[in-house]
């Protein structure tokens, strides 16, 4: 598979790792790196991220539930692990969020110090903020634009679709976005078959290959409409034909992560070959 740029970084192929549980922690970051992935996204870090939240996961036949937020690693932690990863010139990524948009700003400046070379901006979990599925133009520029007026790194905003994703995506643009991520969870529910009470007890983030066709839809969309920022595509992500799909609406990279919550590195490494095939095959018709 060919190298790609984004957000400033050259990587050896265009599949990235997403946010999540599974990148939590320093020693899974290398390790994912090591299998392959171009770049990883850290798990969101937070100033304040919520104690009081029970989060939890719930496999479903077509995807994930997830009540989880934030890192609860101090930032302190991952400053450290920052400046480790820049020393050793690792392709990662910090995903970070606050409770403002001055707190954002602030996290942004002290994570650039760390030599990190890349941010996503991971403000539009809803588990923490229930009705973020409305999130609004002025709250995303808020966000990004304090970001902007704080560090020179390049980021990407993570942006969940539906209603409004247009406005959204012009609103990062505005504020100085230099890529967009489509797409965050979305909201979803199950029924318990035990109780027939809710799983997780509410709403909660959806992620998996229900959403891809949505999420493949939006970006065409965004880019029949002249949006021109690298766009990483996100969502139900588990084979290189995947890769290959969203590769073909238009997007820059391919996040992948709910299937890796199954044999991890080998599911990993199956996407990655297998899209290297696919992209091999392509040039070798068009040779």
């Amino acid at each position: 598979m060919s190298a790609a740029h984004v957000l400033g970084l050259r990587l050896r192929n265009t599949v990235i790792v997403g946010s999540g549980l599974l990148t939590d922690q320093e020693r899974n970051i290398r390790r994912l790196l090591e299998t392959g992935a171009g770049a990883v996204v850290t798990k969101t870090i937070h100033p304040s991220p919520p104690t009081d939240l029970d989060e939890r996961l719930v496999r479903l036949p077509t995807g994930m539930l997830n009540s989880t937020t934030y890192s609860k690693r101090p930032v302190g932690r991952w400053l450290t692990a920052l400046r480790s990863f820049a020393q050793d010139d690792l392709p990662v990524i910090a995903s970070l969020h606050a409770g403002s948009p001055e707190e954002l700003g602030a996290l942004a400046a002290e994570v650039q110090t760390t030599g990190c070379r890349a941010l996503e901006l991971g403000i539009s979990c809803l588990n923490e903020e229930p009705g973020l599925e409305e999130d609004t133009p002025d709250r995303v520029y808020a966000y990004t634009s304090a970001t902007r007026s704080r560090t020179s790194l390049p980021f990407s905003v993570k942006l969940a679709v539906g209603e409004g994703l247009v406005d959204r995506t012009r609103a990062a643009s505005a504020g100085g976005a230099d890529a967009i991520t489509v797409s965050d969870t979305i909201p979803g529910a199950a029924i318990s078959p035990a109780t027939g009470e809710l799983e997780l007890g509410g709403i909660f983030g959806y992620s998996g290959p229900g959403i891809k066709p949505l999420v493949l839809a939006a970006i065409r969309r965004l880019r029949a409409r002249g949006f021109d920022l690298p766009i990483l595509g996100c969502g139900g992500v588990a084979s290189g034909r995947d890769v290959a799909d969203y590769l073909a609406v238009g997007a820059d990279a391919v996040q992948v992560y709910t299937a890796l919550h199954t044999d991890m590195h080998t599911t990993l490494d199956r996407i990655i070959t297998q899209s290297a095939a696919i992209t091999a095959a392509a040039l070798e018709k068009t040779s």
